[in-house]
């Protein structure tokens, strides 16, 4: 700037503040007392911008930042821990949440990216993102009749109890079903929780429907077998806020997810 642009900014500072800021002297200018805490206070400020600048850019880089997750029981049983084990080898420094809630957090501001299905209504809002397809197959206790089939007729199990879950991971909008036992699913027992639902599969109090996503973590005694009819396929989302409104850490694990449901392909 030249001395005449300084001298007008400093001539509008000191109106603004209502005290002069500068003395001239024989050699020049000096601060006057208030023109001394206004420089203390003016390289604080700098220090605090240069403090921002720098949080910003490592927001921005993914060397800090947050997201959380809202799943549901059958994903957070392979699928979600992979992609939270991936992501944090990649980034380190951003931290992950998995958190109650649904679709309708990233509306409120509660999740950054929810898992869902294609069984699930979401907003117009959000943006969702397919990630795979998931098969439906029977879990069978192991001692239970047709658990050596290597395809089990649907219309055989007319007679036995089911076990139902919570939403998604329950017997669902599945019509093909009721068709082939020729009415609604006997359902005998009812359970949210993944490892009880299992285990009384295993108890041969019931039989039940498990996504393929889940199969890793089947517990002994429990067996799966694609049915006949096929039951339908069923796919899995992402569903976040429109890109201008989201995280680079949102965007960095969206990315992560898409990835790996590439290879569950």
């Amino acid at each position: 700037m030249t001395q005449p642009a300084v001298s007008r900014q400093v001539a509008s500072l000191e109106r603004k503040l209502g005290v002069g800021l500068f003395r001239r002297v024989p050699r020049g200018v000096e601060p006057t007392a208030a023109g001394a805490i206004a420089i203390e206070e003016a390289r604080n400020v700098l220090d605090r911008l240069g403090t921002l600048q720098a949080r910003m850019e490592a927001f921005a880089d993914l060397r800090t930042g947050h997201v959380r997750i809202s799943s549901f029981p059958s994903a957070n049983t392979d699928f979600v821990p992979a992609a939270i084990r991936r992501f944090r080898d990649l980034y380190p420094g951003v931290e992950v949440s998995l958190v109650q809630g649904d679709v309708a957090g990233i509306r409120a501001g509660d999740v950054d990216l929810a898992m869902l299905t294609t069984w699930d209504t979401a907003p117009e809002e959000v943006v969702t993102v397919p990630l795979l397809d998931e098969e439906h197959w029977v879990a069978l206790s192991e001692a239970h009749p047709l658990a050596s089939l290597t395809t089990v007729p649907l219309r055989q199990l007319r007679a036995d109890s089911w076990v139902e879950g919570s939403h998604p991971d329950c017997l669902g909008p599945l019509d093909i079903l009721a068709e082939a036992l020729g009415g609604p699913p006997r359902v005998g027992f009812t359970c949210e929780d993944w490892t009880g639902k299992q285990a009384l599969v295993a108890a041969g109090m019931g039989v039940t429907i498990i996504s393929t996503l889940a199969a890793a973590a089947l517990r002994p005694g429990v067996v799966l077998r694609p049915t006949a009819p096929r039951l339908p396929s069923r796919g899995v989302l992402a569903a976040t806020a429109p890109s201008q409104a989201r995280s680079p850490a949102t965007t960095a694990m969206l990315r992560v997810l898409t990835d790996l449901g590439a290879s569950y392909r």
